[in-house]
């Protein structure tokens, strides 16, 4: 049950839809090398029919263009062109309407605001929502600082965001009309980013006085590609913003990915990059750029204690749990209700589905126009394609909840021999980590990601035409932007690195219920606290801590905290001694001083023996102690370790204009000696043939081009089997699902 929560977009993947005619009009982003404006006047000159819509030089190489496809198809063939990458407008073929809640939806099921914590618990006890200003306990509010948001585009015309919308510009359709997608595929996500961070009406976001551009980087659906995300990164810093939110992402663990660098160039310029850390969870290694980078910070979700609905079948004795839809109406049933597998007979009872991506938003208005109590989903197979977003784009009017596969076929199986009746009981929740958030650490650099976590779970925000509740790290994110935001009008001389700092020393460790803190690479150094970062007068830099890759018997490394002391007094701190563990030993300094107004560079050494440390991954904590306070510092080691994938991203798509080549990419985050890429029928599994079989692979991004016709097998979907060779001559196993075009 791994996608349950639906809203980080995933974009790394090519999918030109070309004009119908050749004469109409089309855009592309050209990656070029050498002297873009240089480049810009030779496509002027050369083809006069083009129009040369920017330019950018900022954090990458490039030249946006738009014509008609002849000569589109010109350009994309000259020799200084590295990459072209198609920005198509795509055409209208129907009209989805959201169907938006307004905020009198929520409110009026809200206890009072002063009886609250962060979180607004409704009468209803399984309905926890929370409002993005309930982090913001100070009396700051953004005033003057600029949040670009690389997204979906954003609806400027909502009354919550008219007044702080600043401008922006459309990657997707190259103008200046950042609008979200309204008619075919509408799209909604970037409205709720935005609102999250400084909405500015019925609903409050975090910072609610800051000013919010909009960079459209995902059309239709929300679907882009990395160039245009990076593309809308430079125009952000090109137009000066403070921050960018990139509630965004993709499945390449790695440092190194072209998002990453982006990021990390643009923090170089200055610009604080908050990213969410993706919702591939809850596995270790599932983090993916650019949340990978090392300048990003990278957010992870925070779900708020609650209760969680459960189907009680007496007759079995068996409990399963629920996972609601959070776009659907609120699971609420206080009797017993019969399952049924059918979708007409179905009136006063609750619908067992598998999921089937092509007919789940069919499927489920039959059975809702049958008059079901509830529809009960289960999926097979991971999607391809994000059917939870064809769902939201529904009117649903019952209640949706997702079951894990094991649980589903349960169901279905008893229901071919019984008649199954279930009650719904809830079970309490504690707070933590959600399922869906993604977790660390990234591979190659072994950097831990999250830096912090912040709620994620059942947020409300503005939507087109009204508001909605959603959840995933795209959610947690804008509330560590606006969070950023008001703390750049707080602390107008602090640096990025120093806010930074703030967030993540003044963190709240989050625990389980036995009182023990959730493991490192779960939440990063914890909970955010906006007020405590900005009342804190100590800093700690380079957390969390990573010990890299235990690669010998013996291993020391040493990592280097600096402390900044931003009082007028000397503060004396001490490490408390870690637990002793087996293979790990730790010299840590037991007590120093920092003068007032100081900074200190602090060694911490540690030494490991492979052979007496666990294979994996170890982490926890290294408490520093100051008076009576405890600032709680994570680490991580990794023991030589094969549970993170050793292939990533792999793509596979003809190229831009020329229909008879192969394009293929994919991400290997430590040297192999080859990978076979072999190909099935998906239902039957009967071998295909080979697709690739590479053997000079690099450590990193492996780009390649292959004719079509050496692609000899017949379909275009396929059950792909990728083996990896590794040094050590062991064989590595995954697999994915893939389509030739």
């Amino acid at each position: 049950m791994r996608i349950v929560y639906l809203t980080l977009i995933s974009l790394f993947f090519f999918n030109p839809l070309m004009s119908e005619s050749e004469t109409d009009e089309v855009s592309l982003i050209l990656e070029v090398e050498g002297d873009v404006q240089k480049h810009a006047t030779y496509i002027e000159k050369h083809i006069p029919k083009l129009d040369v819509v920017t330019t950018y030089n900022v954090l990458f190489q490039g030249i946006a263009v738009k014509g008609e496809l002849t000569d589109i198809e010109k350009v994309a063939q000259l020799d200084f062109i590295l990459a072209s990458y198609p920005v198509q407008t795509y055409v209208a073929t129907d009209q989805t309407n959201l169907q938006p809640n307004s905020l009198e939806d929520f409110q009026q099921n809200m206890t009072d605001t002063q009886q609250r914590s962060f979180h607004l618990t409704s009468d209803k006890e399984d309905d926890h929502i929370v409002l993005p200003n309930e982090i913001n306990d100070t009396n700051f509010t953004g005033k003057g600082i600029t949040v670009g948001v690389v997204d979906t585009g954003i609806d400027y015309t909502h009354p919550d965001l008219r007044a702080n919308f600043a401008g922006g510009f459309d990657l997707v359709e190259l103008d200046d009309d950042p609008m979200e997608t309204k008619d075919v595929l509408p799209t909604l996500h970037g409205t709720h980013v935005a609102g999250i961070i400084a909405a500015n009406g019925t609903l409050q976001g975090v910072a609610p006085d800051a000013d919010i551009m909009a960079y459209r980087a995902l059309g239709p659906g929300g679907t882009g590609t990395s160039i245009q995300v990076m593309a809308a990164m430079e125009e952000a810093v090109r137009d000066g913003v403070d921050i960018i939110n990139l509630s965004l992402g993709n499945t390449v663990n790695g440092p190194d990915y072209p998002t990453s660098k982006a990021v990390n160039e643009a923090s170089k310029q200055g610009v604080a990059v908050v990213v969410a850390n993706g919702n591939a969870g809850p596995e270790n290694w599932t983090v993916g750029a650019p949340a990978t980078s090392a300048a990003a910070m990278a957010v992870g979700a925070y779900e708020a204690e609650s209760q969680t609905p459960v189907l009680s079948i007496t007759q079995d004795h068996k409990k399963i749990p629920l996972n609601e839809l959070p776009f659907a109406p609120v699971w609420k049933f206080d009797r017993d209700y019969e399952i049924t597998s059918e979708q007409t007979n179905v009136k006063g009872k609750f619908a067992l589905v598998k999921v089937e991506e092509k007919t789940i938003a069919e499927d489920v208005a039959t059975i809702e126009e049958n008059e079901a109590e509830a529809i009960i989903l289960y999926e097979e197979k991971v999607s391809e394609t994000n059917w939870l977003q064809v769902l939201m784009e529904e009117n649903i009017n019952i209640p949706v909840a997702l079951v894990s596969l094991k649980n589903g076929r349960w169901l279905k199986r008893h229901l071919n021999e019984n008649k199954i009746y279930a009650k719904t009981t809830y079970e309490p929740k504690p707070e933590g980590v959600a399922e869906f958030s993604s977790r660390g650490p990234v591979t190659m650099d072994w950097a831990m990601k999250p830096d912090i976590i912040a709620p994620g779970v059942q947020i409300v925000s503005t939507v087109p035409g009204g508001y909605d509740a959603l959840n995933g790290t795209s959610m947690a994110a804008p509330h560590v932007a606006g969070a950023i935001a008001v703390m750049k009008e707080a602390k107008p001389d602090w640096t990025n690195e120093q806010i930074f700092a703030a967030l993540k020393t003044t963190a709240k460790q989050v625990e389980t219920d036995d009182g023990n803190a959730l493991s490192p690479v779960d939440q990063g150094a914890g909970f955010i606290q906006l007020s405590e970062a900005i009342d804190t007068d100590l800093l700690v830099y380079s957390v969390p801590l990573s010990f890299g890759k235990v690669a010998d018997h013996l291993h020391e490394r040493k990592q280097t905290i600096t402390i900044e002391n931003k009082s007028d007094e000397e503060k004396q701190f001490r490490f408390q001694i870690p637990k002793v563990a087996s293979g790990l030993s730790w010299d840590l300094p037991q007590q120093f001083t920092v003068a007032s107004n100081e900074e200190k560079e602090i060694p911490i050494k540690l030494k490991t023996n492979s052979l007496l440390l666990k294979e994996g991954i170890f982490q926890g904590w290294l408490t520093l102690e100051e008076k009576d306070k405890k600032m709680n510092l994570p680490y991580v080691v990794v023991n030589e370790t094969s549970d993170y994938k050793k292939v990533m991203g792999l793509t596979f798509s003809l190229k831009p204009f020329d229909e008879s080549t192969y394009q293929y990419e994919l991400y290997v985050p430590e040297q192999v000696e080859s990978v076979q890429v072999k190909l099935f029928d998906p239902n039957s599994l009967m071998y295909k043939g080979n697709l690739l079989e590479l053997t000079n692979v690099e450590v990193g991004m492996n780009k390649g081009e292959m004719d079509k016709d050496d692609v000899e097998v017949d379909g275009n979907e396929f059950y792909a089997l990728i083996i990896v060779e590794l040094e050590d001559g062991e064989l590595a196993h995954y697999d994915t699902m893939l389509y030739l075009e």
